[in-house]
């Protein structure tokens, strides 16, 4: 049988490829993002088994509502991917643009995590995922907010995995945790190396998903990365 998966944040870069990669493995697929000429434009390439809905999950319970209504739309929901976000790397470090990235990747993410965890613990099972960043591994002066979010996507979701772990519902919680991987946020950033394309980071994060993984980084090779940076002492951070 299909299984209904929501991604949130589908109209670009990583979350579009991921919706493409799901719905050509044969999930009914839900896509969302701020941008409805994007999304009728994914409606019209993948013509069947495709919903899609306009959300901004900075309005939070505006996007809880929308949420509702896709899930009720596709008649119910088995996995939803959390992929919204922003940087301010381009935008700078005022209090306007940090305010957006607050709202965006920890107000909008949390409460959507937040609705989808008891709709699921209601239905008895089901599977959050939610994209991070290796950028939530350390702090960073020009986009200090972007990576603080990534870190609070990263604690949030190890957090509701102890909860699902005393919940009699059977609920996965996977942290997807990508490198460089082609956007339109890292488009012209300076100093990217093992960029991936969207499809193969789509291709890993869909396996990562269907094998129910609590985590997984995007690409794999990332994770050395990862290793290195856990491994900095912090004073050598504080110089960068």
């Amino acid at each position: 049988m299909s299984k209904n998966v929501i991604i949130i944040g589908a109209t670009s870069g990583i979350g579009r490829a991921l919706a493409v990669e799901m719905h050509n493995r044969g999930y009914e697929v839900g896509a969302t993002g701020r941008r409805s000429n994007a999304l009728n434009e994914l409606a019209q390439q993948l013509e069947t088994r495709i919903y899609t809905l306009p959300m901004d999950i900075a309005r939070t319970e505006d996007a809880i509502q929308s949420l509702q209504s896709l899930i009720d739309t596709m008649g119910g929901m088995d996995i939803i991917v959390l992929n919204a976000g922003v940087s301010n790397f381009r935008d700078g470090i005022d209090w306007k643009t940090e305010r957006t990235v607050i709202d965006v990747n920890i107000r909008g993410f949390a409460a959507l995590a937040n609705f989808s965890f008891d709709y699921f613990e209601r239905q008895g099972s089901g599977q959050i995922v939610g994209v991070s960043s290796i950028a939530g591994l350390f702090g960073y002066g020009l986009s200090a907010t972007y990576n603080a979010s990534k870190a609070f996507v990263s604690n949030y979701l190890q957090g509701y995995r102890q909860r699902a772990n005393h919940s009699k519902a059977k609920i996965t919680i996977t942290e997807i945790q990508p490198g460089f991987v082609e956007s339109e946020m890292t488009e012209g950033k300076p100093g990217m190396f093992w960029v991936a394309n969207t499809q193969k980071a789509a291709l890993q994060m869909t396996d990562a998903i269907k094998q129910k993984r609590n985590h997984a980084y995007i690409t794999k090779r990332w994770r050395l990365v990862a290793w290195a940076i856990k491994a900095i002492p912090n004073w050598l951070l504080n110089r960068l």
